[in-house]
């Protein structure tokens, strides 16, 4: 095994060799700067030099030892990094790793509830304060790559739990593009290539939570990502008419107001795994995402919002930046909140609500769309016994969402500082000036 240290391209013998060299170099310099104290070691310089010279030789130990520190020093060094560098994230240094990774230790228990393309943009902005998260994500999507899934191969819709996990992996690049491929065309025409590998990995592990934690042991995520329940559950919503829709991808379809939403079967079970995350939390989020169909097919589950209510996490509720056609019409900031109490009662201690402008460029293709901003009617909210906590957290780009990195500070002000002084989380300088170099490139 050791003799493989002396294979040509392993970039390590010279510099072991130029330690070994520093550490001659320090015990001859020893023992010419102790000559004169241990007989010894005098008789010996007495041998090795005249007599006149023995007098003085001894004044070149100090400088050969450290001109051998300095050699092995260096020789340890370049040692160090040709062991290290073929293993670290590439872009990355040993030192930025490290010292991430001992402040991400001690953040904050975070538990993140929804689904969509909403909690993943929270997601990517809290892994820079903290590893300790969950993303607790539903399973009722029944449309797009992971319906033909569900329907094909009988697991649970993979698409929610891929996005998630993407957020939180420490990831290359073309990972990242390659498990959100969407294949353009032929018999894979519209399945997402990361749903796939879910599928496969489902089939390989023998259980959808099995696949889930070996995916995120590939992506080595910061944190964990744990479908809400391991059943089959259909989201049904009534409208006001009395009409029952049937199956997520069609309720914004429904042609009315939805008056409530509720899971076919209504005794599925929550994971323990879920359970366990809110009833160890320091913070539950809810959202961002759409109230109807991403944050409460989650609340639904029996179990749910009770440990939610008993946990003594601050609970915050995300909501939305822009009304959603089909779902939200016309929903102000309290409409939103009104929702989601109606449904799984006061489980909301602070409401975050967007108050920055939507630029006027996005705002007429939204409403040809049939969708707003969110009336932030704080006032309403207060006379609903929740705290408001505003922010501009707008995100600039083609579409009307938050900004990860804006939005997780804010979450972490009012996880850290309003409710829980005592356990404030010192946001050190590295991880500040990171995140702000990355939204400023973002932006």
């Amino acid at each position: 095994m050791l003799i493989r240290w002396l294979y040509p391209g392993m970039k390590v013998k010279r510099w072991i060799l130029l330690l070994l060299l520093g550490a001659l170099l320090v015990c001859a310099g020893g023992v010419l700067f102790t000559g004169s104290v241990f007989s010894g070691s005098r008789i010996l310089i007495d041998q090795l030099f005249n007599d006149a010279a023995g007098n003085y030789i001894w004044a070149l130990g100090p400088v050969i030892m450290l001109a051998g520190l300095c050699l092995g020093g260096y020789g340890a060094f370049r040692a160090f990094r040709s062991l290290v560098g073929p293993v670290l994230p590439g872009g990355n240094s040993l030192l930025d790793i490290i010292y991430a990774r001992r402040y991400l230790e001690k953040g904050p228990r975070i538990v993140v509830i929804g689904g969509g393309t909403g909690i993943p943009v929270l997601l990517r902005g809290l892994k820079e304060y903290t590893c300790n998260l969950t993303a607790i994500v539903t399973v009722a999507d029944d449309g797009g790559s992971s319906g033909r899934l569900r329907g094909d191969l009988g697991i649970l819709p993979p698409g929610d739990v891929r996005n998630c996990l993407v957020a939180l992996a420490h990831r290359e690049p073309l990972m990242e593009e390659l498990l959100q491929y969407r294949f353009p065309s032929g018999e894979l025409k519209g399945h997402n290539m990361g749903n796939l590998l879910l599928a496969a990995l489902c089939d390989i592990a023998g259980g959808f939570d099995a696949a889930v934690r070996g995916l995120s042991r590939v992506l080595a995520i910061r944190g964990q990502v744990l479908p809400v329940t391991l059943a089959d559950v259909r989201l049904c919503a009534e409208l006001e008419d009395g009409t029952i829709v049937r199956g997520e991808s069609k309720i914004p379809g429904g042609g009315g107001r939805i008056k409530r939403v509720f899971l076919e079967p209504d005794n599925c079970r929550p994971t323990g795994e879920a359970l366990k995350a809110i009833q160890e939390a320091d913070a539950i989020i809810m959202g961002p995402g759409s109230v109807y169909t991403s944050i409460l097919p989650n609340l639904l589950v029996p179990g749910i919002p009770e440990a939610i209510a008993a946990s003594r996490a601050i609970k915050i509720y995300i909501c939305n930046v822009m009304t959603q056609p089909g779902e939200t019409d016309g929903y102000s900031a309290s409409r939103h909140l009104r929702a989601l109490v109606d449904h799984a009662g006061n489980i909301v201690d602070y409401m975050i609500i967007n108050t920055g402008v939507v630029p006027l460029r996005l705002l007429g293709r939204y409403r040809r769309e049939g969708a707003v901003p969110v009336e932030a009617d704080l006032q309403a909210v207060k006379e609903m016994g929740v705290i408001p906590v505003t922010g501009r957290l707008l995100q600039k780009g083609n579409v009307a969402r938050h900004h990860p990195g804006k939005l997780a500070r804010l979450v972490m002000r009012v996880v850290c500082e309003d409710r829980y002084p005592e356990r404030v989380i010192p946001i050190n300088s590295y991880l500040e000036n990171k995140q702000i170099k990355k939204d400023s490139a973002a932006l």
